[in-house]
C-alpha cells in the first residue's frame, strides 16, 4: 500500500485554524502519512502538529502554502491517485474496494469552503461518506477508517516521548524512556 496524504483546501486564518488542526490530528491518528495545507502558509498549525508528532511519536509530515492545483497535478504526474471527499460523490461503500486495490500513493482532498469545480475533474475518485453535507473532519475520519480497514488501533507511533494507556476510568499517559 502506498502513502496516504491529505490535501486541506480552503484554509482561512483564524476562522479555520482549529478545524484545520483537527483535520491534521484526525489524519495522523487514523493512519495518514501527512497533510498539505493548500495556498496559505500557516506556521502555527504546522508547529502544533509537529509538536504532537514529537510527543506522541510517529512519522508524520505537514507543510503549508502549496498551491492546490499544482499539488494535485504534480501528485497525478508522479503516479499518485486523488480521492476528493464530497457529498456529491459516489458512495464510499461502492468504491472503496477499487480504491483499496491501488498500490499507489493517495492524495485525499478535503475542503472547508465551496470547492472549485475543477477538483471534481482532477480527482480519480469523487467519494461521499454520506450524500449529505457534513464536516470535513468527520468525512476524513470515516474515509480513513474504511481505507485502512479499521486498523487505527494497530498503528505504531515509534519514537514518541509519551503514550496513552487505555483505561476505563481515568486519563493515563506514560512516559517512554
Amino acid at each position: 500500500m502506498g502513502r496516504v496524504v491529505v490535501l486541506r483546501m480552503g484554509h482561512r486564518f483564524f476562522r479555520d485554524s482549529r478545524v484545520t488542526t483537527h483535520v491534521c490530528l484526525t489524519a495522523r491518528a487514523l493512519g495518514a502519512d501527512g497533510v498539505i495545507i493548500a495556498d496559505r502558509e500557516d506556521k502555527t498549525v504546522e508547529s502544533t502538529i509537529r509538536e504532537v508528532a514529537r510527543r506522541f511519536g510517529g512519522d508524520f509530515s505537514i507543510e503549508s502554502g502549496n498551491p492546490w492545483r499544482k499539488t494535485i497535478r504534480d501528485w497525478s504526474d508522479e503516479g499518485g491517485k486523488v480521492v476528493h471527499l464530497t457529498a456529491y460523490g459516489l458512495r464510499l461503500p461502492d468504491v472503496i474496494q477499487e480504491i483499496n486495490k491501488t498500490d499507489r500513493d493517495i492524495l485525499v482532498v478535503v475542503g472547508s469552503e465551496k470547492m472549485p469545480g475543477e477538483v471534481f475533474k482532477l480527482a480519480d475518485w469523487n467519494v461521499s461518506v454520506t450524500n449529505q453535507p457534513m464536516s470535513e473532519v468527520a468525512a476524513l475520519a470515516v474515509f480513513l477508517d474504511w481505507k485502512l480497514q479499521h486498523h487505527a488501533f494497530d498503528k505504531a507511533f515509534p519514537n514518541g516521548q509519551v503514550e496513552i494507556i487505555p483505561s476505563s476510568d481515568q486519563k493515563r499517559v506514560q512516559r517512554i524512556d
